[in-house]
């Protein structure tokens, strides 16, 4: 009878916890890495006066780590309180009885929300913002490498006193960086180091190429439910052009994952001769 008891408790201890022990990340894990600048970080972007409707279906708060780790080990706690009593009680077979009727419950709660888990899957297309109020689909797969700006006039109302050169096409630009956003999340997916390496400098490279190596053979799956972008800088430093994109909007780092809000900056670089396309040179937390 022990021993059923603890496969019972075992197996209520791996269905409660096993879908929050191992959560993926998309690019950069959400920390700072690579070049940083400074620029970016001293002049946040307004929002604009007409940002893009959101989902119609909002998407749940992101709950804190404690809560999900709390419904699980309350339940395992509570029965192995009572398993104590009872045996400490004498309450014999009717005790082990009631105890494994409380187990099975639980295990069965903890199979119910697992599957109820794997079942969602928003068919709503994905939204972007920045660019008006445009919903679009996923973009199809393309060029990775991010496009370089033509001389098309543009401007940004999502940025306080921006330092963009004259004639540079804003709009193009974001267009391009939120479409090479959504694949480089894709290739970090796949741990597709080829591709990553194409579209990083060496140090984003490496650093990305860590997180895989750590992540190992795990699968993962980045969905991004809202892209907004805005310009905040166009410089040449050092022999070489920079460009700091705000990203922003909302994602599921798993399947089974709350969407949860984000919102970083990335710099990224070109060479002020030759023919390279612009490459990821570090991403920039805002908090």
């Amino acid at each position: 009878m022990k021993r059923l008891l603890g496969a019972l408790f075992a197996l209520a201890l791996v269905a409660g916890l096993a879908p929050e022990s191992a959560e993926a990340a998309r690019v950069g894990g959400g920390r700072s890495m690579g070049a940083q600048r400074a620029a970016p970080m001293q002049r946040q972007a307004t929002p604009p006066a007409a940002a893009a409707a959101p989902a119609k279906q909002a998407a749940p708060a992101t709950q804190p780590a404690g809560n999900r780790w709390l419904g699980p080990l309350a339940g395992l706690a509570a029965g192995l309180g009572l398993g104590w009593l009872f045996a400490q009680g004498g309450f014999g077979a009717l005790a082990s009885a009631l105890l494994m009727a409380l187990v099975a419950g639980l295990v069965i709660m903890m199979l119910m929300r697992i599957f109820a888990r794997r079942r969602e899957a928003p068919a709503a297309p994905m939204h972007y913002a920045g660019l008006g109020s445009e919903t679009v689909a996923a973009p199809p797969p393309s060029q990775l490498p991010f496009a370089e700006g033509g001389a098309q006039p543009g401007t940004s109302p999502a940025v306080e006193a921006p330092r963009i050169p004259p004639g540079f096409d804003v709009e193009g630009f974001l267009r391009h960086a939120k479409r090479n956003f959504v694949q480089l999340q894709e290739a970090n997916d796949r741990a597709d180091l080829a591709q990553l390496r194409e579209v990083t400098t060496e140090e984003m490279f490496e650093a990305l190429k860590g997180d895989i190596t750590e992540r190992g053979a795990r699968q993962q799956q980045t969905e991004i439910i809202m892209l907004n972008a805005s310009l905040l800088e166009v410089a040449t430093e050092g022999g070489a052009h920079w460009a700091s994109v705000r990203f922003s909007g909302t994602l599921r780092e798993s399947p089974r994952a709350a969407a949860e809000a984000f919102e970083e900056v990335w710099n990224l670089q070109k060479p002020v001769s030759g023919e390279t396309g612009w490459l990821l040179a570090g991403i920039q937390q805002l908090s």
